[in-house]
């Protein structure tokens, strides 16, 4: 083997060549076109070193199918021990694409009425906890998908941050959404404009992707929307996994299913904030990342995802480093009862799989200690032991939605009353039982909280009919059982003989009245 003498070192005879010298001029073009080419290289490696902290631990929200009969009660801690709720979900109204419903049944304001969902969504968070919008999902026209003016778009969006004053939301693409390029771009863009609105004027606003998920990771048409959104200029939270339904291959091992998906979209998130220019090394590509998972019997057969499931996966979720975790649904927390195969059914309302207790689910995913509205930068609320306590408001039924409870008064379930500035709903037959009864367990009262008396709060209207309708009652007149009158607009109906008996005496007791009336009674069950 020959060796090239110019590589060996110059002897003390040898004469050195001189040196080339470079202009000033020179070394400044050199060092610009160097950091032009580099330019690229030195935001991924700052960013790298500007997120090489520690992570926040995850948080954890469940889903609440918020449409789903009987309702579930997200706001009463006793059924409810996640702090924070993902209300699921916003889509389009069918009569106008443009608007936001409530799975497509309740616009705002119906829900309002209909779900008491702003009076819920106070309670829940005068108790600490917060909510988190879910638009989209697997039913129903997205609000993106709907809605073709971008204008229009950012609109209903904002109308729903707004109302609820959210400072996250999440989007759930899935379905054909995926595949509808047009929609994904529009809805970018209309998130970006909100996001950076809402920002502008102070107020955070974390944004969410929630998108399926295989054993091998996202799918071409599930990447595109991470990419659309960051290529927005959206500032994404992250990228919540439905580790869910991965349609064979698990082999009795959901777990070790659901953490290959992880594995695997961790890979794909990372591509995705570098192509975005975004630098992020591996310990916050997981701090951008969700989990959600069908908690119990999966929509595909074979696939469970039990208790035990759910604590290992906390402790993954944790050592990762993971954002967030939730469970589709807190309205399936809890073992099908007798009338069921204790394994196995696929149910909205029970989990399909062997449970110790209801919410067990709940319980063990709550175990982490994250804050979703601190996550999203909302600052701390004030302590409330040096708050003082409001005075106890005096029920007025000029500002009541639903009559005030009465001792006499007889309430079947689904009855609401305002007792002491809060508003309850039956849950079965009570009578003489106060609503705020001291000293009883949730199981025991026979009363839900569903949540406070809200400024702006009049009592629903009852609409009259036309004079003539049906004969004016009379103080002297008769009445045979089955007779129909008008009195003060209202229509009655004799329930026996009576005469003299004024048709509203059912107000003060219903089981003596003489009069039943042809009428929607506000707080009345439907």
């Amino acid at each position: 083997m020959q060796t090239d003498t110019s590589l060996l070192p110059q002897t003390e005879g040898d004469v050195e060549p001189p040196r080339p010298r470079l202009s000033p001029w020179r070394v400044c073009v050199a060092l610009l076109v160097v950091t032009v080419a580099l330019s690229g290289t030195v935001v991924r490696i700052r960013s790298a070193v500007d997120n090489a902290g520690s992570v926040a631990p995850p948080w954890f929200a469940a889903y609440v199918d918020t449409t789903l009969t009987p309702s579930y009660a997200f706001q009463d801690h006793n059924l409810n021990p996640s702090k924070d709720t993902v209300l699921s979900f916003v889509v389009s109204d069918p009569s106008n694409g443009c608007t936001p419903s409530w799975g497509g049944v309740d616009t705002l304001d119906a829900a309002s009425t209909a779900l008491d969902l702003d009076r819920r969504i106070t309670e829940l968070r005068s108790n600490g906890g917060d909510v988190i919008a879910s638009f989209g999902g697997r039913n129903g026209s997205e609000l993106g998908v709907a809605c073709a003016d971008v204008s229009r778009l950012t609109s209903a969006y904002t109308q729903v941050i707004d109302r609820y004053r959210l400072s996250t939301i999440d989007l759930d693409i899935e379905g054909a959404a995926l595949d509808d390029s047009t929609s994904v771009r529009r809805r970018a863009q209309a998130i970006a404009t909100v996001q950076r609105s809402i920002r502008t004027g102070g107020r955070p606003l974390a944004v969410w992707l929630t998108l399926p998920v295989g054993s091998g990771g996202m799918n071409a048409n599930a990447l595109r929307v991470v990419d659309a959104v960051l290529g927005a200029g959206v500032d994404l939270a992250g990228v919540n996994l439905m580790t869910m339904d991965f349609g064979g291959g698990v082999g009795g091992d959901m777990l070790g299913t659901v953490e290959q998906a992880l594995n695997a979209a961790h890979d794909q998130i990372s591509a995705a904030y570098a192509h975005a220019r975004i630098g992020l090394n591996s310990r916050h590509v997981w701090n951008h990342m969700g989990v959600t998972v069908m908690i119990g019997q999966n929509d595909i057969a074979g696939e469970r995802f039990a208790v035990a499931d759910a604590q290992a996966l906390v402790t993954f979720a944790s050592t990762q480093g993971m954002a967030r975790l939730s469970e589709w649904s807190l309205n399936r927390d809890t073992q099908c009862g007798a009338d069921f195969a204790q394994i196995g059914v696929l149910s909205n309302t029970c989990s399909g799989v062997a449970q110790q207790r209801p919410l067990q689910f709940t319980e063990v995913f709550g175990q982490v200690s994250g804050d979703a509205a601190v996550a999203a930068g909302v600052v701390t609320t004030p302590d409330p032991l040096t708050t003082p306590a409001p005075a106890v408001a005096k029920d007025d039924p000029a500002t009541s939605p639903y009559p005030i409870w009465r001792p006499q008064g007889m309430y079947r379930a689904g009855y609401k009353v305002v007792w002491r500035g809060e508003v309850y709903v039956a849950k079965w037959y009570s009578q003489n039982f106060a609503p705020d009864t001291p000293g009883q367990l949730s199981w025991q009262t026979p009363w839900q909280l569903v949540g406070p008396v809200l400024p702006g709060d009049r009592p629903l209207s009852v609409p009259t009919l036309a004079t003539g309708t049906y004969p004016a009652w009379t103080a002297t007149g008769s009445y045979p059982q089955g007779t129909k009158v008008l009195y003060q607009g209202l229509p009655y109906q004799a329930r026996y003989f009576t005469s003299g008996s004024a048709p509203d005496e059912y107000q003060t007791d219903s089981s003596e009245s003489a009069w039943t009336p042809l009428f929607q009674i506000p707080g009345e069950p439907y």
